[in-house]
């Protein structure tokens, strides 16, 4: 049975209709409905859904075969807005109806019940059974026939298809959202994952693995088929089943090989069928190349088998055609017929029938289904693994030896592990297992459920990542171990010595009695003694418990060691189980510069790490410390808060916490004071031992080799604090006020001058003028300027209802000798379709065109014109119309492209040779598009003619809108000859003073906050930077001021400010100060200090991290732009094929990808990267601001200050 769009669409529309109307009731389906939800079907064979429906004249643009789906898609919408409480809702509707067309092709039921009935024949019945992209649960159905007693689990990421599934399966757990969604705790957890996977080059962010160390595991999640993949061979336990319908990309692609070769890490192959390309025409009205792909976990993959090879292996045929080694025969192909072909594509392909249905496609499936089972499934491997399974099998270290050496092979790092610092991976690379185990003590594993991850806990190193599953079990004939054969958590392990450089720490010798002087004076240890002195530690307590247990339980001589070895045996339990993890006490609170790995106290005081910060429940890993250690590791950790405390506090808040600030000083004192400076060698291992050490490391700098604090010790650094307290004259109280509140405020300037607001008027004259329309004064700069006409007849207005209003006639009087001499009609240019002609005259140009009455109407918010003929004739049928063999293009079409200055693009059919085959292909039509034009430009021109024979009193009020709309703004003039620049050191420079070119510039930064300065060569742009940015620190106006330059100037830039400010405060870091190791020391020193200025080069600028919130407004202005550049195409007149609607979706799905990521990253902003808006500069200059890259962004979309960064950032 051939498929049915209208049919198809009809069911669907009913479905989605009952699935909300049941989710406004909040009851279940009856029977009946249950069977109308059944019939939903997905829109992927249905791609009419992407044309617009909007209005009725949108049919104008659908094709002649989908013409009659249009009023059920009208349908479909109405049904959907009806449903939507809020316009966002519809639109999330429609884009996920959108999103879905790209893989929504449903498998034939047949094909799934054979799949699982062979499954079932062969021994599998699943505990736990996941399908993750469950459609409308095809799989979830046949599945639980098979296994009805199984768990299930199921995700949907189509809103509306989720909504019917979940009214389906009412009993089952049904997530409305993306697999990415699946949390770490279900790895190794499913017993059969199956489902009709998606495809596509459509990226997916999983936070679990768009970082992986493992390249495969990130490349997957570019292309949704590979991601589906891996993800699920994470989430299924040893033995575990995938069995997926994916495209032949997935087997064929050579891009694709990396994947291939992950894949045989990790499993087996069970079974590999190529399916037929009409599997899916009667259901999904597609035809499309497929692959069945069944898997079985195996962690204990070492050496790929021929049949792994032959998986990953693809190889290209002479004629261009990919295949997998696997079919180098058909015997593994479901196929009645084949033929070289083409793929949906357009690249050749072997495309394969099959005559007999989906029902011959089903029994042969079966049969091929039953020989791979029989010959390649390990049913041992499922049972023994299995979740439920009541027998525990138990493996010798020899056998386990493998999988616990094979990394490649060892997926619990995906959940277990974090990405580290160099620092702290320097200590996991380097820490070894003590080896030098008794003989007698044999490992074993229990095949047992792995814990979720919020109930693993490890205890032992500082990076112990054994198997939880893995224990010491001793024979009957071992003797317990010694505490030096298995020594508890100390340092040792937190700095990864290995056994022999344990060894070489000298024993300590037996206590004896110290000197005076010794005992009141405690040395402070170096990094290494830190190590000596744990060994000391352990022997001492040794010898106290042999003495206090002695002391305590005195027995007889036989029977004292035997019960000195007991006691020691329990208190080192007990200290073993002081030292477990424990979840952390405050996680809900937890503030947000703490990161994985960062130390911290527990409730009780103890010092210890951070792990699982991502995971359900943080876990506080103690420390075994000394007296002093831990007296210092607590001052950090105060000191570190402390600091992160107060300038999170000034950054939001934007006002000064001097109780903080003296806390962090009073505080750094103490520490300094006990324990030497932040940056001594003797503290450099404790503070590098914390995630967040480098940043504290910062609040030291060296001047001529001394440290000083850095200047968040004494003053703010996120703001400026200094606001303006007096000023010597009129102006600067103007700078002042215009910086603070943006307008002209007579009281506020006069509180700096101690004059009163007339005497300041009277200084300003000239300079400021009374607006009537805000009631209150302007700078000159911003009153003459701009629309001066419409300013003149306001104040016109004003003044006739009050004729006594000396300012507003002197405002007026400056306004009129502003105004633009006016243009006569005979000097404009006019060209046909300029927007500010109204469209009234171009309804009477066109009805004089046309010789019938014609209507233009132009719609702003789209800018589109639209016309209407009342009748039409033979000239707008013939004389001004092209025809095609396509389609007509009349005068009425013409006349829109003439408007919109736009062509049409015609095509025609033609028949061609392709691979030996005459086919029917479609190509632009050259001659009718050059004819088309031809007559578009005879439209133009004769616009001209006709005004031009219109009467003067047209010609004048035409003039007059020209002029009025035009030719009546005046650019602000900037006047900086009255400014002082105190510090500036012209005879240092060498010059009497600034050109009266450069006052000007730097006065219109002060008053504008910016600004372009497109000076030519030789006009001092240079120094115009510099004292700009000197000038608005001064004047409180800015905090931190940057300066970006080329690598070229940047030294003379640097060298220009210093000479010109020589005791200016200036941050020029060297090349050598940007390498990688030393990049995160600049910027925190940017952040902890007070800066007049910092200069960069635009590469250096280019390495200042960008903030996830600026990321993620680019990403969604991009995302909500899409759509839209698409629709006025289309406005246009455009022809938007069938790909750029697909293409929109892809683009739309693959920028959701990128949101999600940083919308992640923003939520689990855990790590100590100083990111640009932590910084606290807030004014930027950029030299040669025409460099390439800068030059992207339009300037209406962000603030001037920061669009560059944001640039530097895309580019």
């Amino acid at each position: 049975m051939s498929y049915n769009k209208r049919t198809h669409l009809r069911q669907n529309i009913d479905a989605i209709k009952l699935a909300l109307r049941l989710d406004k009731e909040q009851r279940q389906a009856t029977p009946e409905e249950r069977e109308i939800l059944a019939k939903y079907s997905g829109f992927g064979g249905i791609k009419a859904i992407l044309n617009p429906a909007d209005k009725p004249e949108d049919i104008q643009q659908w094709s002649k075969s989908e013409v009659e789906l249009f009023p059920l898609v009208q349908e479909l919408h109405e049904v959907l807005r009806e449903s939507s409480p809020t316009p966002d809702v519809y639109k999330r509707y429609v884009s996920s109806l959108k999103s879905s067309i790209l893989t929504a092709f449903y498998t034939p039921q047949p094909v799934i019940d054979a799949l699982a009935d062979a499954l079932k024949d062969s021994g599998i019945t699943p505990s736990r059974f996941l399908e993750p992209s469950a459609g409308t649960g095809a799989f979830l159905s046949s599945f639980k026939e098979t296994a009805p007693e199984a768990k299930i689990t199921c995700f949907e990421k189509d809103l509306l298809t989720g909504k019917i599934l979940s009214h389906l399966y009412p009993d089952d757990k049904v997530r409305i959202e993306g697999y990415e969604k699946m949390e770490g705790r279900y790895s190794q957890h499913f017993d059969v994952i199956a489902s009709n996977i998606p495809f596509g080059d459509v990226s997916v962010f999983d936070p679990l693995l768009s970082n992986h160390e493992i390249p495969a595991v990130k490349q997957s999640t570019q292309a949704i088929h590979n991601y589906f993949f891996v993800k699920s061979v994470m989430s299924a336990r040893e033995g575990g089943i995938i069995a997926f319908i994916t495209s032949q990309g997935v087997l064929n692609s050579e891009q694709n090989k990396p994947i291939r070769e992950y894949l045989m890490n990790t499993c087996d192959v069970v079974s590999a069928i190529r399916l037929p390309n009409n599997l899916f025409s009667d259901h999904a009205g597609t035809e499309v190349g497929s692959d069945l792909i069944i898997l079985q976990r195996n962690n204990k993959n070492i050496v790929p088998s021929q049949r792994q090879q032959d998986f990953i292996e693809s190889r290209k045929l002479s004629n261009g055609i990919s295949i997998n080694n696997l079919f180098r025969d058909f015997d593994r192909v479901v196929q009645t017929s084949s033929k070289i072909d083409t793929d949906p594509y357009g690249k050749p392909a072997i495309v394969f029938t099959h005559e007999g249905g989906v029902e011959g496609i089903a029994k042969d499936l079966r049969q091929m289904l039953k020989e791979d089972f029989s010959q390649h499934l390990d049913l041992q491997r499922y049972q023994t693994h299995k979740q439920n399974s009541p027998e525990k099998q138990v493996a010798t270290a020899a056998e386990i030896k493998p999988t616990l050496e094979s990394n490649s092979n060892d997926l619990n790092p995906l959940w277990q592990t974090d990405e580290l610092d160099p620092f702290w991976q320097a200590i996991e690379d380097d820490w070894f297992p003590d080896n030098n185990q008794s003989e007698a003590v044999k490992p074993t594993i229990e095949n047992k459920p792995e814990a979720p991850k919020q109930q693993q806990t490890y205890s032992g190193t500082l990076f112990d990542m054994d198997d939880p599953a893995i224990k010491k079990e001793p024979t009957p004939e071992a003797k317990p171990k010694s505490v030096t054969e298995q020594p508890l958590i100390t340092l040792y392990d937190l700095f990864g010595f290995t056994q022999e450089e344990r060894s070489q720490v000298s024993k300590p010798k037996k206590r004896g009695r110290k000197s005076k002087s010794q005992a009141s004076k405690p040395k402070e240890l170096p990094f290494m003694d830190w190590r000596e002195e744990m060994a000391h530690n352990a022997a001492q307590q040794r010898e106290k418990l042999q003495e206090e247990t002695a002391a305590a339980y005195p027995v007889f001589d036989a029977r004292r060691e035997e019960q000195l070895e007991r006691l020691k045996e329990e208190a080192e339990r007990e200290q073993q189980e002081r030292m477990k993890p424990i979840p952390y006490y405050n996680a809900e609170d937890m503030p947000s510069h703490y990161r994985e790995g960062s130390l911290v106290t527990d409730e009780n005081n103890r010092i210890g790490y951070l792990r699982d910060l991502e995971g359900f429940q943080p876990m506080f890993h103690p420390l075994q410390l000394t007296g002093t250690q831990q007296a210092k590791a607590s001052l950090y950790i105060e000191i570190r808060d402390t600091y992160h405390h107060l300038y999170n506090n000034e950054a939001t808040r934007l006002e000064a916490n001097p109780a903080l600030r003296e806390m962090l000083n009073r505080l750094y004192d103490d520490f300094t004071r006990r324990f030497g400076n932040i940056n001594d060698a003797k503290n450099l291992s404790l503070i590098k031992m914390d995630a967040g050490g480098t940043e504290i490391l910062s609040l030291e700098r060296y001047v001529n080799g001394k440290a000083v604090k850095a200047d968040i010790f004494q003053q703010p650094v996120a703001f400026n604090p200094n606001e303006i307290t007096h000023a010597d004259n009129a102006r600067e109280a103007l700078t002042a006020s215009l910086n603070k509140y943006a307008q002209v405020n007579l009281e506020y300037m006069a509180g700096f001058t101690g004059g009163t607001s007339e005497e300041i008027l009277e200084e300003l004259k000239g300079q400021v003028f009374f607006n009537p329309m805000i009631g209150a004064y302007e700078i000159k700069d911003k009153f003459i300027s701009g629309n001066v006409i419409s300013k003149a007849e306001h104040v016109e207005r004003y003044i006739e209802n009050h004729p006594d209003n000396e300012t507003a006639k002197e405002s007026l009087k400056a306004l009129k000798e502003a105004i633009p001499r006016p243009i006569p009609f005979e000097d404009l240019d006019f060209n046909f379709g300029e927007r500010w002609i109204p469209s009234g005259i171009y309804s009477k140009y066109a009805s004089h065109l046309f010789d019938t009455n014609v209507s233009v109407h132009y719609a702003g918010s789209r800018d589109e014109y639209t016309l209407k003929a009342d009748s039409k004739n033979i000239k707008i049928w013939d004389q001004y119309a092209v025809k095609s063999t396509n389609r007509t293009f009349d005068g009425i079409a013409l006349m829109k492209h003439a408007l919109h200055n736009t062509s049409p693009d015609i095509t025609k059919k033609v028949n061609k040779l392709i691979d030996g085959e005459i086919k029917e292909v479609k190509v632009r039509d050259s001659e009718s598009i050059q004819l088309a034009n031809s007559k578009i430009d005879e439209i133009r021109n004769g616009f001209v003619e006709w005004l031009n024979e219109q009467s003067q009193e047209f010609k004048d009020r035409l003039a007059d809108k020209y002029n009025r709309t035009f030719n009546c703004f005046v650019r602000p003039e900037y006047d900086g000859s009255q400014q002082e620049f105190p510090g500036l050191d012209l005879k240092g420079l060498g010059i009497p003073d600034l050109y009266k070119s450069q006052k000007d510039a730097i006065w219109m930064d002060k008053l504008n906050g910016g600004g372009i300065i497109d000076h030519e060569v030789g006009g001092g742009k240079t120094l115009i930077m510099c004292v700009s940015a000197y000038e608005k620190k001064r004047l409180g106006l800015v905090n931190k001021p940057l300066i970006m330059a080329l690598k070229a100037n940047v030294h003379e830039i640097a060298q220009t400010f210093c000479t010109a400010y020589p005791n200016a405060k200036v941050l020029y870091p060297g090349k050598e100060d940007f390498t990688p190791a030393k990049r995160a020391k600049i910027f925190n020193e940017m952040k902890n200090n007070n800066w007049d200025a910092i200069i960069l080069t635009h590469e250096q600028f280019g390495m200042i991290p960008q903030s996830p919130e600026i990321q993620q407004r680019i990403l969604q202005a991009e995302l909500d732009s899409v759509e839209e550049n698409l629709e006025v195409l289309r406005a246009q007149g455009k022809e938007i094929s069938r790909a750029m609607e697909k293409g929109l979706v892809k683009r739309q799905l693959n920028l959701e990808a990128k949101l999600n990521n940083i919308a992640y990253q923003i939520e689990n902003r855990k790590d100590d990267t100083v990111d640009f808006r932590l910084m606290g500069i807030d004014h930027l200059y950029v030299d040669e601001s025409h460099y390439p890259n800068l030059n992207k962004i339009q300037t209406n979309t962000f603030n001037t200050h920061i669009i560059n960064h944001l640039q530097q950032y895309i580019s």
